[in-house]
């Protein structure tokens, strides 16, 4: 009777180190699927972000605020004698 009830123990210690061994397995593959798609995501948003550093200094470039100041708001460079320098 001991040696069958010791085996029926050892049995079902079996099986829930089988289950536990199968769910470890399952978590393991799905957080490395999580982790795939974090890292492709974070990839694109690089791509993303060195593009929009790309388009921000284009955007600042001299002659373009140059050439937006004179077509849009009409400006120009003054002439020598228009400008008027003062001291404090």
């Amino acid at each position: 009777m001991k040696g069958a009830r010791a085996a029926l123990v050892l049995l079902a210690l079996v099986i829930i180190s089988a289950l536990g061994v199968v769910y470890a397995t399952y978590d393991s593959r799905a957080l490395f699927g999580r982790l795939q798609h974090l890292r492709a995501e974070r990839d694109a948003l690089n791509v993303e972000w060195g593009r929009l550093e790309l388009e921000e200094g284009t955007l600042g470039t001299h002659s373009r605020i140059e050439r937006l100041a004179r077509t849009r708001l009409g400006m120009h460079m003054p002439k020598p004698g228009d400008v008027v320098f003062v001291r404090p």
